[in-house]
């Protein structure tokens, strides 16, 4: 999907209008929270926290570890 906005006055702030189909793709709606970042070719933006996506990552990875461990602490 590419699409064009152009950056426009919003009170004392400045603002990027989307469209509804773009808010739809991210999955976000008035309110929601989305995070930029930065990339050797632009900004990526996405409604997840990059930062906690890494360590929920890690956490999987350390539970897949030690399974066995976590199944006997579980009892």
């Amino acid at each position: 999907m590419n699409m064009t906005s152009k950056i426009a006055k919003h009170g004392n702030s400045t603002a990027i209008p989307v469209s509804k189909e773009f808010l739809a793709k991210l999955r976000v709606a008035l309110g929601d929270q989305v995070y930029f970042t930065e990339t050797p070719t632009g900004f990526h933006v996405t409604a997840c926290d990059p930062q906690f996506a890494a360590k929920m990552e890690a956490a999987e990875a350390i539970m897949r570890e030690d399974r066995d461990i976590l199944s006997v602490l579980a009892k």
